[in-house]
């Protein structure tokens, strides 16, 4: 055993320290790539904006809505989409878990074989007084390991550790569009249900309109021409509803889905005063340059551009030869001649083989050259893509922004336009039982008071939908995960049954399972 440790492991130790001391690593280092970013919004100075205090974390209580609130938990706690994302978390720290296996020796096995051999007479290498047939066993231990000598290994766990938090930033951005989703889901429905309501009312009053266009014509006062126009605009009023009850049902189903539901009636859910949630006069944002750091969309191109650069090395270690050392030790014996298969533990039937080696791909330049040139260029696509990311981000707060500020205006208008029109209403109504107008003046005031309330509704909500559109714009709400776990308890159970997970399913602060985003957010958590 003695003369096993210093004809075998001295030199590879000693071969093993000397390729150590010379590994590089091949390849480009990530840097975060410069960001078109404009030093201040477009309309800075608008009194609806404010600067300073900003906090998007829970956003949706700026609407004072419990109903809402419930929903937005209940989504977080049922979404399907959110759980998938939560288990791509996972998926990604296993697949570091087995990339970072790749950097200690990549072969270790052990085996074990017993054979019953019969030889041939007429083979060549038969010779007489040679058993014919004997018994042969033996055991042994492989292993191989190739050095990371040009950093290969560790460019594959600097590329596998940014997709593992970039994991963690998409399950975030899926977390910001869902509360974003669902807080518009049920916008809709308060605006489509107020909407039905005010057209419900306008049907009562038409038809008061009609019953007594028919009793003056019935009287000769006027023609039939008035009691056509009525039943006209009453119909025509009628006929939205449907309209309305259509995109109900179907803003139901959606929230629904949301909630990780099969579509239903959601009568006991949206429990409450059934009123649009009031947003609030104004809304308070930091500067464009935040969103690189709030929006989880604009991290998670960052760190799949990281994990890309990583790629470069890996290619690049193919241009260079790679070194290996390997090893083979075993006991074998058989029972032929002096030797029995019952010696096979003795120390005469050690047998061991052991050394370094190396490979390299000679005439392959031009096809390991260009995927090489692949990798580049797939790194320089998700480059310019952060950046589109963040312009696209940039746009989606300016849209957003401009659409809060100019509804909330419209709206002012167009609720004194209301009154207006109540009054024209009244005032045409009292004048054609009088005689002094037609009914034409009528039918006037009335269809501009139907539109004109439904398009003040409509707005009120749009001031709503605006607002948590850039609430969703500016990267809010995927705080309410932090120290929460990314897979839900039940799913983590089967899971657990069905496979070995090890300590990754388990509840902690530091765990994937209940994940905290690194302060460089191209670098995982050390595990």
């Amino acid at each position: 055993m003695e003369r096993l440790v210093s004809t075998l492991v001295l030199p590879l130790l000693a071969l093993t320290a000397l390729l150590a001391g010379g590994c590089t690593m091949l390849g480009p280092d990530f840097v975060r790539p410069e960001a078109p970013v404009a030093d201040h919004w477009i309309d800075p100075e608008s009194p609806m904006i404010k600067h300073g205090g900003e906090d998007y974390s829970s956003w949706w209580k700026v609407f004072n809505d419990p109903t809402l609130d419930a929903l937005i938990q209940s989504a977080y706690n049922q979404n399907l989409t959110l759980q998938i994302a939560g288990l791509r978390v996972l998926e990604a720290r296993a697949v570091l878990g087995v990339v970072t296996g790749n950097l200690y020796p990549q072969t270790q096995q052990a085996s074990a074989d017993y054979a019953q051999i019969g030889l041939s007479k007429n083979s060549p290498n038969f010779a007489p007084g040679i058993d014919r047939f004997f018994g042969q066993a033996s055991m042994g231990f492989d292993a191989a390991w190739e050095l990371d000598f040009w950093g290969r290994f560790r460019r594959g766990v600097e590329s596998a550790d940014a997709n593992f938090v970039a994991g963690i930033a998409g399950y975030d951005d899926v977390l910001v569009t869902l509360t974003a989703e669902v807080a518009r889901s049920y916008i809709l429905i308060r605006t489509l249900k107020e909407r039905i309501f005010l057209a419900q009312a306008n049907v009562k009053i038409q038809q008061e309109s009609l019953r007594i266009a028919t009793v003056q014509f019935d009287n000769g006062a006027v023609t039939e021409l008035d009691v056509q126009q009525a039943k006209s605009l009453l119909r025509n009023t009628q006929a939205l509803i449907p309209q309305l009850q259509t995109s109900l049902r179907q803003a139901q189903n959606a929230l629904s889905v949301l909630l990780g539901m099969p579509p239903q009636d959601l009568g006991t859910v949206l429990a409450g005063n059934g009123q649009i949630p009031t947003a609030p006069s104004e809304v308070a944002i930091g500067v464009p340059a935040e969103l690189l750091r709030r929006r989880p969309d604009i991290k998670e191109a960052e760190l799949l551009a990281a994990s890309q650069s990583s790629q470069i090395g890996i290619a690049k270690a193919d241009l260079y030869p790679s070194f290996t050392l390997f090893g083979t030790v075993g006991l074998s014996s058989a029972n032929t001649g002096r030797s029995n298969v019952s010696d096979l533990f003795d120390d005469e039937s050690i047998t061991f083989d052991a050394g370094p080696s190396f490979r390299w791909n000679l005439f392959n330049y031009g096809r390991l050259k260009n995927i090489v040139r692949i990798e580049d260029a797939r790194f320089e696509q998700l480059l310019i893509n952060y950046q589109n990311v963040v312009l696209q981000a940039a746009r989606e707060v300016e849209d957003a922004l401009v659409g809060f500020v100019r509804s909330g205006e419209g709206a002012d208008f167009l609720e004194e336009s209301v009154e207006a029109a109540k009054r024209a209403s009244e005032l045409a109504m009292i004048q054609y039982r009088e005689g002094v107008v037609d009914y034409q003046r009528v039918l006037d005031t009335d269809r501009f008071l139907t539109e004109q309330q439904d398009s003040y509704t409509a707005t009120r909500g749009d001031i709503a939908l605006n607002l948590i559109a850039l609430y969703k714009a500016l990267g809010g709400g995927w705080e309410m995960r932090l120290g929460k776990d990314v897979v839900p308890a039940s799913v983590k159970e089967e899971m657990d049954q069905r496979t070995d997970w090890g300590g990754l399913l388990e509840t902690s602060e530091s765990g994937p399972a209940s994940v905290e985003p690194p302060e460089d957010l191209w670098r995982a958590p050390d595990w």
